[in-house]
């Protein structure tokens, strides 16, 4: 999946858990409220939780069909849980569209080859400040691997990964694609600076090599799995970190919802319908940032940090001599 165009002609809907009829009122502004009142409001907020976590939003295809939910939607494309060749099916139409693209940056990103370089800055700017971040002894003779999935012609690996990582595997099912990054990426980098592996295997069928990677970067690539395999993905994928690594997302966002596109078998999320498979994944959100310097008639564009261990907690003190002091009441 690549940058993909945002049509207003294209009702996106709402939440079915989130509208002018069940809104959470704004807590009372007197200075207390009675135990019931706390009570109504855990149990909205726990009613809400539980409808996020079932995936009971809304959206619609490319044709303008609507769906009540996720599930609906996942049904009518492949079918009820077990229906393998209708799953098969739809990776298959997925990569041959693909397949009919010019393996070209152009081509990988829908025509809008121009973004290229916001694309690569907004991810450098993210990366560095992670890296620093996360992976503490960066340049103390440290070997960093990191793998590229749905790596297409290699523009992500060229362009960021190779400069900061020592190895980078490539992931990508579309074999004219890897072939042309094996061709950009022939006379790139160093011996202490290259591209490794290429694998040409779906993303929803590979299994990383056990402890091998730093980063596993994911972008433009997790709308083709159904939510089933993009939760098995990352399961699979966590055991594949080294301590201290991290996975970075970077994908189109839907307004609301989803998006289905059903020429290139893809599905468009929300924020929310990401976080939600980012909890059923195990992962903890480490760090979010905004894909800036992109035409409007995109989808907006975002990356996720995301990591296997909890992030710590950032206790806050207070100094007596403060608390004493007189406040104003707001």
């Amino acid at each position: 999946m690549s940058l993909s165009h945002y049509s207003p002609l294209i009702s996106i809907g709402h939440f079915h858990c989130y509208n002018h009829q069940n809104h959470i009122s704004p807590p009372s502004t007197t200075l207390a409220s009675p135990p019931y009142l706390h009570q109504r409001r855990k149990e909205k907020r726990s009613v809400i939780t539980h409808l996020f976590d079932s995936m009971e939003v809304s959206g619609v295809d490319s044709q303008g069909k609507e769906f009540n939910s996720a599930q609906e939607m996942w049904r009518e494309e492949i079918g009820e849980e077990g229906d393998e060749t209708r799953k098969t099916q739809w990776y298959k139409d997925g990569v041959s569209y693909w397949e009919g693209v010019e393996a070209s940056v152009d081509g990988v990103l829908g025509g809008y080859g121009h973004v290229n370089d916001a694309d690569i800055i907004g991810s450098e700017v993210f990366l560095k400040t992670l890296l620093q971040e996360r992976l503490v002894n960066v340049g103390a003779n440290q070997h960093l691997v990191a793998l590229d999935c749905g790596s297409g012609i290699g523009r992500i690996t060229k362009n960021l990964l190779i400069r900061y990582f020592n190895e980078v595997d490539l992931l990508e099912p579309v074999a004219q694609f890897l072939d042309t990054a094996r061709e950009n990426l022939a006379s790139m980098g160093s011996e202490t600076h290259k591209a490794t592996n290429f694998f040409c295997v779906p993303l929803q069928e590979f299994t990383p090599a056990a402890g091998r990677y730093d980063v596993i970067w994911v972008q433009w690539c997790i709308g083709h799995l159904t939510d089933d395999d993009f939760v098995s993905f990352f399961n699979r994928a966590k055991g594949c970190l080294k301590p201290g690594g991290f996975f970075v997302v970077k994908e189109n966002l839907a307004r609301k919802g989803f998006v289905l596109d059903k020429e290139d078998r893809s599905v468009t999320r929300s924020d929310p319908y990401f976080k939600q498979l980012f909890r059923r994944c195990g992962l903890h959100l480490y760090q979010t940032k905004d894909q800036k310097g992109l035409p409007e008639e995109l989808f907006a564009v975002k990356m996720y940090a995301l990591t296997v261990d909890t992030p710590p907690k950032i206790h806050k003190t207070r100094s007596r001599t403060r608390d004493n002091r007189p406040q104003i009441i707001k």
